[in-house]
């Protein structure tokens, strides 16, 4: 056995410890890849806006929580199980991404959401609503302090069922859809007050 002076010892594992960083990092760099599928895009829209402007009747200016629009959406691709739908405002003055309506569990075979979907924990087709930013279950329309804010409506086609309880947060759904998201769509509608 050889012996080698500390120089060359502290050399080699100086060495070792770099190559195994470098294979650390490479393998990160794949499982991150594979993680980062492409989303196929779907189709969103809503007969019940004029346009891009939501009319006054989805708001909750003049209505306690205003009535949810109608949305409706493309043919996800085949190997989705489910659906979730989030809504934010995007120039909330708060400084962060308000909520508006979480709802998840969606079935796969949907097309479409009517206009005043009920505001309960369940729906009769199993969906499930969660809390928006007001605290409350299900849709909460908009009415901003002023100016024109913008409302992002966005449709996630998942391959799995996210099987959380009703009332689970945008986080808690947001961290669920985590690797399952299919496809999307997005539709954008704009509201002055």
């Amino acid at each position: 056995m050889t012996s080698h002076s500390p120089e060359v010892h502290s050399l080699q594992l100086s060495l070792w410890a770099g190559l195994l960083f470098t294979l650390a990092a490479a393998q990160v760099g794949c499982s991150r890849a594979a993680s980062q599928q492409a989303v196929a895009p779907l189709e969103l829209k809503s007969s019940s806006f004029s346009g891009d402007t939501i009319p006054r009747t989805f708001s909750s200016c003049d209505h306690q929580d205003g009535a949810p629009p109608e949305l409706s959406w493309s043919a996800p691709p085949e190997r989705t199980q489910s659906f979730a739908l989030i809504v934010f405002d995007k120039d909330s003055p708060f400084g962060f991404k308000f909520t508006h309506w979480v709802l998840y569990d969606i079935p796969s075979d949907k097309r479409e959401l009517p206009e005043n979907t009920p505001k309960q924990e369940q729906l009769p087709d199993g969906s499930r609503q969660g809390k928006n930013d007001y605290d409350r279950i299900g849709y909460v329309g908009p009415c901003p302090p002023r100016g024109t804010h913008h409302y992002v409506f966005t449709l996630y086609a998942l391959d799995t069922k996210l099987n959380l309880p009703s009332g689970a947060s945008k986080k808690q759904v947001v961290k669920a859809m985590n690797g399952h998201v299919l496809a999307s769509g997005e539709l954008v509608g704009r509201f002055q007050h």
